[in-house]
């Protein structure tokens, strides 16, 4: 169904702007006037499809993405809406008066429409996959079943900031190493390629016997400045190629989990953010009243890696047959002993959800932590890495000179 922009006066004259589906223009018009609103002007929303409104990746929308950042406070403002008394329906419709991002403004509009013409929240959110995940959906489904919506939308809210938060946490962590790696490699290229060529071509002038690490100099520099073009080229069609395979190939996205959890250092991290991830959201659905299979399906696709996303899939099969959660998790190798003897303490004391949030807490710390470390050993490698190269420079240059004032002398 078409979606129209309107600006029309309610019955005091206050201008109002607002969004509205009908099936052709005169039907918006009439809509608006059975609502006691008197339009000024009504147009299309330029034509786009639903589709399109709701994916948000078209050449007009791709600035106007629905972020997680933008999800949750619209979470969190529904919830407030909806504690507070206010119909569901009421409560939409005053999200989306609020709502700046357009994208999600007419994708409210569009579910506050199906709601009303008697779709469940859940049914209307469906619709709309790119926006609202599945993990959402069916924490909504569980709301609505149990008539605790504005709770559930609350952990939902609460999810997301964490979620959110933990991630700022470490790109701010990386956000200097990966600079001062970026700048400090761009200095030494330069350097390389287009500076140390100038001032060796003096010696080579010269014809005089070169030390064996100023001949090396000179040749890496060379090259560097005749072909300078062609490395950055080869770089940037490797990482192309390796996006292309770890995104749109099997094999290359489990090579890539693979990686990312064997590689020392950097993989513990992984693990961790994985299991962290992991507990968060498994925990979240089964407080939110989600049946346990479901919210392993759901979990299994938020972990963010292939492997460990097969030893949740493998354990789900297990508790489909009667077996516990914790066995098959910590029988994968992949998951942490503490963290599957405190879901098997949870499951038999009856308070798995509350061992979840626990193992999330702590883990999500110690990334923090690990991330926190390893960036401050970074930053004095790098230091002396750089340090060395420039000495190395400093000494291939000054070596000949020291030699020509001997020969002077």
């Amino acid at each position: 169904m078409p979606v129209y922009e309107y600006v029309a006066l309610d019955t005091r004259g206050k201008k109002l702007k607002g969004i509205i589906d009908a099936g052709s223009l005169p039907a918006a018009r009439q809509r608006l006037r059975d609502s006691s609103i008197y339009p000024i002007e009504v147009k299309e929303t330029a034509g786009r499809k639903k589709e399109n409104a709701i994916d948000g990746r078209s050449v007009g929308n791709l600035l106007n993405r629905v972020g997680i950042r933008e999800l949750s406070a619209m979470t969190r403002q529904l919830a407030t809406l909806l504690g507070a008394g206010l119909p569901l329906v009421q409560s939409i419709n005053v999200m989306v008066s609020q709502t700046a991002n357009p994208v999600l403004k007419k994708t409210l509009a569009r579910i506050k429409e199906e709601v009303n013409e008697g779709s469940s929240l859940t049914q209307s959110m469906s619709h709309y996959p790119k926006i609202f995940s599945s993990f959402f959906i069916n924490m909504v489904r569980a709301g609505e079943a149990s008539g605790t919506l504005n709770i559930v939308l609350e952990r939902l809210a609460d999810f997301n900031e964490s979620q959110q938060a933990l991630r700022g946490k470490i790109r701010a962590a990386l956000a200097y190493p990966v600079f001062m790696f970026l700048i400090g490699s761009a200095v030494l290229f330069f350097l390389i390629a287009f500076v140390v060529p100038n001032i060796t071509r003096i010696f080579e002038e010269m014809h005089q016997t070169l030390p064996a690490i100023t001949v090396f100099l000179i040749v890496v520099s060379r090259f560097l400045e005749s072909f300078w073009w062609a490395i950055v080229i080869a770089l940037a069609g490797a990482v192309v190629v390796l996006r292309y395979l770890i995104r749109n190939t099997e094999k290359g996205r489990r090579s890539w989990d693979r990686f990312k959890l064997s590689t020392p250092v950097i993989g513990t991290i992984n693990r961790k953010m994985a299991v962290a991830r992991f507990g968060r959201t498994l925990g979240t659905l089964l407080e939110s009243g989600v049946p346990l299979l479901t919210s392993l399906e759901i979990a299994k696709n938020v972990v963010g890696n292939s492997r460990i996303a097969d030893a949740v899939q493998k354990a789900s099969d297990e508790v489909r047959e009667g077996q516990s959660l914790s066995l098959p998790l910590a029988r994968s190798g992949l998951f942490p002993p503490i963290a599957t003897e405190m879901i098997g303490v949870g499951e038999q004391s009856g308070n798995l959800e509350q061992m979840l949030y626990k193992i999330a807490d702590a883990y999500e710390k110690e990334v923090e932590s690990n991330v926190t470390t390893m960036t401050s050993m970074l930053e004095p490698v790098m230091i002396l890495v750089m340090g060395l190269i420039v000495g190395f420079i400093v000494v291939s240059i000054l070596l000949p000179i020291f030699e020509m004032n001997q020969l002077v002398r």
